[in-house]
């Protein structure tokens, strides 16, 4: 039998992580609309994303809303028949709704719909002992990793496959990578299996040790310029200034794709040393649920290395503030 209030953190007012914009309340339980799926949440990341909600770097969709959206959960409950059943597991991830009429969702690229709608900023998320997830956007997860491990998959690891498919690496080229943390460590593995040689730039000694540990061909500091030059490159920290030095490491008709639903601003850019050579510049926007589904069968043929730091889900604030501090490398992920 399911509990009647359970333990959820909710954004009181956006602002600085350390001046405390989360609380931690009791509330009742939620419950499942038409086609959705209530479920006991085993695991949740902590998505920079998450940071950019309760800081307000990202506008107020929805007041007072739960953040979370890496979330592995087990049904608990559904009010249809779907492809999940009651105790299956299930991945929750940024994506909830889009409309499926728009040109974008006719076309394939439903994460541009303007009707779309996301976990942890529209409708409440994971930072909560039970979640409610639409049917048709919860994901089948694979085998063969725990859920701590299965958590940063849905997000980070997601949003990484769609940049790295945006950056144009080609067969066996170099790759940049800018800021090494949760989505960056498994968009290079990502990379790694399919040939690339990858360069890691970034500012934490951790973080640059983690890349050496997963083969990476080199890493330097996060303005550094690589050992050579670059066919593509993503940039993952969310630092417009890197922006600049990115965009000059690559060769003639090099690929930038940023990673991030916010980057800070760029400065201004030189022509002949940041574009020319018919160099280019790529943002990316969500994922499409085809971009989900690759991905994670990706990660059940190859079995990704996942760095997690385990969080009560009492601590949340806590692992908020280390991932803005840069306090720790991989992902935080909440536990029940």
């Amino acid at each position: 039998m399911n509990p009647v209030t359970m333990r959820a953190w909710r954004v009181d007012a956006p602002r600085g992580i350390d001046r405390k914009p989360i609380i931690a309340r009791r509330e009742a339980l939620p419950r499942p609309g038409p086609g959705e799926l209530l479920a006991r949440v085993l695991a949740c990341g902590v998505c920079r994303t998450d940071l950019h909600v309760v800081e307000g770097d990202l506008p107020v969709h929805r007041p007072h809303v739960v953040p979370g959206h890496e979330v592995v959960a087990e049904v608990v409950a559904t009010a249809e028949r779907g492809e999940f059943t009651v105790g299956d597991r299930v991945g929750i991830p940024w994506l909830r709704h889009t409309c499926g009429v728009c040109e974008f969702c006719r076309k394939g690229t439903e994460n541009l719909c303007p009707a779309s709608r996301y976990t942890g900023w529209d409708t409440d998320g994971g930072y909560a002992e039970y979640v409610t997830v639409p049917i048709d956007f919860a994901l089948a997860l694979p085998a063969g990793y725990e859920d701590r491990e299965l958590a940063p998959l849905l997000c980070a690891g997601i949003i990484g496959y769609r940049a790295l498919t945006r950056a144009l690496v080609p067969e066996g080229g170099a790759l940049g990578i800018y800021g090494f943390g949760g989505s960056a460590h498994l968009t290079a593995q990502v990379a790694l299996a399919r040939g690339a040689r990858v360069h890691v730039m970034t500012r934490g000694a951790a973080a640059r040790e983690l890349a050496l540990g997963l083969g990476v061909a080199s890493v330097q500091r996060a303005a550094d310029p690589p050992p050579e030059r670059l066919d593509s490159a993503i940039l993952f920290a969310p630092v417009g200034e890197l922006v600049p030095p990115a965009l000059e490491a690559l060769g003639a008709g090099g690929t930038l794709a940023v990673a991030g639903i916010h980057l800070t601003d760029i400065p201004p850019l030189d022509y002949q040393r940041h574009l020319f050579g018919e160099r280019q510049i790529r943002s990316v926007t969500s994922n499409t649920r085809t971009d989900a589904r690759e991905f994670l069968e990706f990660a059940a043929r190859h079995r990704l290395r996942v760095t997690t730091h385990p969080y009560p889900l009492e601590r949340a604030d806590q692992a908020l503030s280390d991932l803005a501090h840069g306090r720790f490398d991989g992902a935080a992920v909440l536990l029940p």
